[in-house]
C-alpha cells in the first residue's frame, strides 16, 4: 500500500508486515513514468539519473485519485505518477513464484508434465509455473529420434555450448573423460562448478535404458541446507562464505573456479549449491576452522543422499528431467552394463530463460484481469 501525504509533501510505502517507509526524493525522481523521461515499449530511461543532485527534494504531493500522484521536485521537475508501479520494487521474488522447498515426500506427479501438451500457451505457463516452484519438472512423451532435447532446451531457453558439445551423451564408455560416463553410482553433485559461469539449468533426456539399475536421483539443496542451518549454524556460515577451489582436466583445457559451496542470491537468501566431491579441494584455513568446515561439508553429502530428503526412479524412454543445476542435485545408481544399454543426453540452458519466459507471460495477461482496486493508495 502506498499513501501520499500532501503537507509536508511525502510518499510512504507499507508492507505486508505492516511495516511503513517513507520513499526518498531520488528514489522517487528517477522513476518519473512521463513519455518524455521514460520510453514506453523498452521502459529504459530517456535520461542519466546518476547525475541528479544529491540534495533533490521532493517539494510537492498530490494524490489525484485511485492510484494516481502527482509529485514535484526541487529541480523543477513535476510528473503525474501511476503508484501501482512501486510495486515491483517490493516483490522480493521479482514477479517469479516462491521456490518451494521439497522432499522425498514430494507428489510425483505434481512435478509430470506431457511434453506433447507444452504446446497449449496455459499449460505451458503451468510447466513454467512449476518449474519455478520446485526446480524440477519431469516431462513425458518427448521424442526419441535425434536430439530433441535441443528443440526442448530452445523452448525454455537458450541452450549453452561447453566443451563437452551443444549437448552430449550419457552411456559407458570406458576411456572417457568424466565419471558420468561410467557405470560407477554417482552421488548427488551439481554440474560443472568449476566453470565461471556455471551452467544454470540441466536436461537429461532418456532415449533408452534396459537395465534394472541406474536409477535417477535427485535431492533439493534449499530443504537440506535450512537442516544444516539449524544443526549446525556456524557450518553453515563456513560452507556459504569461504570460496573452494574446483577443478576440471580434459585433453586442451583445464577449467578451475573458487566458489563458497552454499550460494546467498545477492539479497543474501540461499537459493543453490555449487557441490561435487569429485571436483573440490578444502580449503586452506586454520586447524580449528578446516575441521569445522569439513564437518559441516560431510554434513552436508550425508543429508544430500539421506532417504529424507533424495527421490530415487528409473528414467525410462521418452522421459526428460528438467533442474535448476544448482538447487537441484542430481546423481545416479551404479548398474550393469552388461544387462544392456542404457543412454541419455543432455544440455545446458541459463537460469534466466524459464525466468523470462515466465514474467513475459504474466505481463501479457496483465490486461485481461481485473484492474487492482484504488484502495492501495490512500491521501492525506
Amino acid at each position: 500500500m502506498f499513501h501520499v501525504q500532501e503537507s509536508p509533501a511525502k510518499v510512504f510505502a507499507t508492507d505486508a508486515a505492516g511495516t511503513r517507509t517513507e520513499l526518498p526524493a531520488l528514489w522517487l525522481r528517477e522513476r518519473c513514468q512521463e513519455p518524455e523521461s521514460l520510453d514506453g515499449p523498452t521502459q529504459q530511461r530517456l535520461f542519466n539519473p546518476h547525475q541528479l543532485d544529491a540534495d533533490l527534494a521532493l517539494v510537492a504531493a498530490e494524490h489525484l485519485g485511485g492510484h494516481w500522484a502527482r509529485l514535484t521536485f526541487s529541480d523543477g521537475h513535476t510528473g503525474r505518477y501511476d503508484l501501482r508501479h512501486f510495486a515491483d520494487d517490493f516483490d522480493q521474488e521479482d514477479g517469479l513464484p516462491t521456490p518451494r522447498p521439497w522432499n522425498s515426500d514430494i507428489d510425483f506427479a505434481c512435478i509430470t508434465r506431457d511434453w506433447e501438451a507444452l504446446s497449449d500457451h496455459d499449460a505451458f505457463r503451468e510447466a513454467l509455473e512449476t518449474y519455478l516452484r520446485h526446480g524440477v519438472i519431469i516431462l513425458q512423451n518427448v521424442p526419441t529420434d535425434g536430439a530433441r532435447l535441443v528443440e526442448v532446451g530452445e523452448t525454455f531457453g537458450h541452450v549453452r555450448s561447453t566443451n563437452f558439445g551443444k549437448y552430449f551423451e550419457v552411456c559407458s564408455r570406458p576411456e572417457s573423460n568424466d565419471l558420468a560416463y561410467r557405470s560407477v553410482p554417482l552421488a548427488p553433485h551439481t554440474d560443472n562448478p568449476y566453470r565461471d559461469p556455471v551452467p544454470g539449468i540441466q536436461l537429461l533426456h532418456c532415449l533408452t535404458n534396459e537395465t534394472t539399475g541406474g536409477l535417477s536421483t535427485l535431492v533439493d539443496s534449499l530443504a537440506v541446507a535450512e537442516q544444516l542451518r539449524e544443526e549446525d549454524p556456524e557450518g553453515y556460515r563456513l560452507l556459504a562464505t569461504v570460496p573452494v577451489r574446483f577443478r576440471f582436466i580434459d585433453d586442451g583445457v583445464e577449467l578451475i573456479e573458487r566458489r563458497p559451496m552454499i550460494h546467498l542470491d545477492a539479497m543474501g537468501k540461499m537459493d543453490g549449491v555449487h557441490y561435487s566431491p569429485r571436483l573440490d579441494y578444502l580449503p586452506l584455513m586454520d586447524e580449528e576452522s578446516t575441521k569445522a568446515f569439513h564437518r559441516a561439508r560431510r554434513r552436508l553429502g550425508e543429508l544430500f543422499a539421506h532417504p529424507d530428503y533424495e527421490i530415487q526412479f528409473p528414467l525410462g524412454d521418452g522421459e526428460l528431467m528438467m533442474f535448476d543445476n544448482n538447487r537441484v542435485l542430481h546423481g545416479r545408481t551404479a548398474y550393469d552394463p552388461n544387462e544392456g544399454f542404457r543412454h541419455l543426453q543432455g544440455c545446458y540452458i541459463d537460469r534466466d530463460g524459464p525466468t523470462g519466459h515466465y514474467r513475459a507471460i504474466v505481463k501479457q495477461a496483465r490486461p485481461h484481469q481485473a484492474t487492482e482496486t484504488t484502495e492501495s493508495v490512500t491521501a492525506a
